[in-house]
This record gives C-alpha cells, sequence and structure tokens, in this order.
C-alpha cells in the first residue's frame, strides 16, 4: 500500500480551514500555514448563504456554530437612495457569526481533527507546486477600470442596539454600498463596498463612513450607534473581476481563486463551497488514487461549473448598485419587483 501523501494548505481562512477540516476526517495528514493568529477580526459580512449552510452541516459543524451564537435571518431588505425594497423573506436562511468567532471555531475543530496548524507563519517560497493548495485570499490589485476599492467593517456595541427592518440590510449610494445584518444573537455588523478614483479626497475615518450620509436611512440606523474599536478594520484593492479556475496555474480555493462582488452576499459560501470541492480530489491524490495534475484539473472543473454562471450574474448585480438609474424611479420599480429579486437571488447562488 502506498504511503499517503500530505496536502499543505497555504491560508487558514474559510477556504483553507474548510478544506482541512473535510481532509483529516478522511485520514489526510494536513498542515495550514496561516500569516496571522485567531481569533481576529476580518472585512466580511458575517453571513452563509445559499449552500454554505448545508456544507457547514455536512462537515458536521452546525452544532459548533449554534454553540458559538450563531444567529439565522430570514429576512432582506434593499434601499437606494430614496427607494427602497419591501422586507422580503430570503428563500432560506443564511447563517450569521462574526469571523472573529468564526475563524476560531473552525481553526479549533481543524485542531481537534489532528491537523497541523503553523499560525504566525507567513509562505515566502512562492512556490505552489505538487501537494499545495492556494487558499491566502485575494491577490491585491490598486485599480480596476480605474476604480481603487476597498472595504470596511466594524460591529456596532451591544449597549446601542439598532433597530433594524430586517435580519439583513443593504443601503446603496452613490459611491459604495453598507450592509447590516444581524450576528451572534442580535449583535449588528456593519460592513461596506466601496470606489474611489485617483485624486478623489481622502475618505472620511471608518466609522464615519459606514454611518453614511445625512438624510439617509443608514445615517439614521446608525447616527448615535457606538462601534466596538477593536472590531473596526479596513482592506483594500480588492478586484471584484470574476477569474475562471482554468486560468490559474496554481491549485486555488475561496479568494485566492476569485472573489464575488459582497452585494451578493454569497462570498462566504462560495469559499465552503470551492473547499468542500476540492475535499475528495485531494483526498484521491493522498492516497495515490490520483496523479496530481488530474486532482488539480478536476478541483478546476468542478468549480468553473459551480461558479461561471453564478459570478457573470453577480458582476451584472454589481454595475446596477452603482448605476444612477437604481437611484430613480427606475429603481423604485426594480426595488420592489418580485421577479427581479428571487431572479437575482436564485442566480447569484
Amino acid at each position: 500500500m502506498s504511503q499517503v501523501k500530505p496536502i499543505m494548505i497555504i491560508g487558514g481562512g474559510l477556504a483553507g480551514l474548510t478544506l482541512g477540516i473535510g481532509l483529516r476526517q478522511r485520514g489526510v495528514p494536513v498542515t495550514v500555514w496561516e500569516a496571522g493568529r485567531y481569533p481576529r477580526h476580518r472585512v466580511c459580512g458575517e453571513f452563509i448563504s445559499g449552500n454554505g449552510p448545508a456544507i457547514v452541516e455536512r462537515l458536521g459543524l452546525l452544532a459548533r456554530f449554534e454553540q458559538a451564537g450563531a444567529f439565522r435571518a430570514w429576512t432582506a431588505l434593499f434601499v437606494a437612495g430614496p427607494n427602497r425594497s419591501p422586507v422580503r423573506r430570503l428563500l432560506a436562511p443564511a447563517l450569521c457569526l462574526s469571523r472573529h468567532a468564526m475563524d476560531a471555531l473552525l481553526a479549533g475543530a481543524f485542531q481537534e481533527f489532528g491537523g497541523r496548524l503553523e499560525q504566525d507563519r507567513r509562505w515566502t517560497s512562492g512556490e505552489f507546486g505538487e501537494g499545495i493548495v492556494r487558499a491566502s485570499g485575494r491577490r491585491p490589485q490598486p485599480t480596476e477600470s480605474g476604480w481603487r476599492w476597498f472595504g470596511l467593517k466594524a460591529h456596532v456595541c451591544r449597549s446601542s442596539p439598532l433597530d433594524l427592518a430586517a435580519d439583513l440590510e443593504m443601503h446603496v449610494s452613490a459611491g459604495g454600498y453598507v450592509g447590516l445584518n444581524r450576528i451572534n444573537a442580535g449583535q449588528v455588523n456593519v460592513c461596506g463596498l466601496f470606489r474611489a478614483r485617483r485624486g478623489d479626497p481622502q475618505p472620511a475615518a471608518i466609522p464615519e463612513r459606514l454611518r453614511g450620509e445625512a438624510g439617509t436611512l443608514l445615517h439614521e440606523r446608525l447616527a448615535a450607534a457606538r462601534f466596538e474599536q477593536d472590531s473596526v478594520c479596513s482592506v483594500a484593492g480588492l478586484s471584484l473581476k470574476p477569474q475562471r479556475a482554468a486560468d490559474r496555474k496554481d491549485c486555488c480555493i475561496g479568494d485566492a481563486l476569485t472573489m464575488t462582488p459582497p452585494v451578493t452576499g454569497n462570498g462566504m459560501s462560495m469559499a465552503f463551497e470551492s473547499a468542500e470541492i476540492a475535499i475528495d480530489p485531494l483526498a484521491d491524490y493522498s492516497r495515490g488514487g490520483l496523479s496530481w495534475t488530474e486532482a488539480r484539473r478536476r478541483i478546476v472543473l468542478r468549480c468553473d461549473a459551480a461558479f461561471s454562471r453564478r459570478l457573470a450574474w453577480a458582476r451584472l448585480l454589481q454595475w446596477m448598485m452603482f448605476s444612477p438609474a437604481l437611484r430613480s424611479g427606475f429603481g423604485s420599480i426594480a426595488l420592489r419587483s418580485g421577479w427581479i429579486w428571487h431572479l437575482m437571488f436564485a442566480k447569484t447562488r
């Protein structure tokens, strides 16, 4: 019997840790290299919708999420200028938990299953050869089509609770959008995506940028809110251009493969999905049943089949979010259309 080959995963975010857990459940020796340390805050919508919750359950992790205080979100609201949608019920509930708790939960589970976790260890070789999976997150992109994209996040203090109309609220402006969602048994996460061109005025401090413009519903929600200072974080150089797995030389999962615009609310699910797609081919490679080339080919084909259409629709939805039409009379009709809501929800998942 051939010796079981180890797998090295570079990056201990959602995708990397989930893949590590799945491989350890199949007896594969796994090491995860993570440049940071747990727990930590990250710019993130902090809710898993679409296929993600089912994967959490299949991996036997749902009880851990519930014990950590995960909140199930059932309703959503979109607001763009004077226009807003009705409060709509999601087709399936989203699982909401802070990344501060989620990353630590997954890291603990990975180690309990016998995985080796190297924290504060940055991968410096630059090589991603046989047996190495890249799950190290997005590739920084200073500008994209003349725009610089950046994300901001903060948690509202429990001592200043918000009265939200829905479990998930998306507030759109000309320069970006901000999502509010309940997490951790009722706390609120505030996360925004913004864009700027070279030479634009420097953005306001993170809390003020997240509060939105005076006179908007977002500002009304957050004007008096106090943020937990240790939760305030930012990230710049985001690239929202869809990428195909077939165009990557490395074996990639999660954001290292491709990002989806945050407005879809599907980015965390795609991290779990890409990890689950990779588990069986990598386990077969580890046991000698597949060559590395064939294992990577199967992951590539399955990821592209799962995400290509979804990313194309997400790009359209992202364009709509920044279109002036959304804040005009057309936007009022679009946001109130149940048909458009169900179409976009279904196509981006």
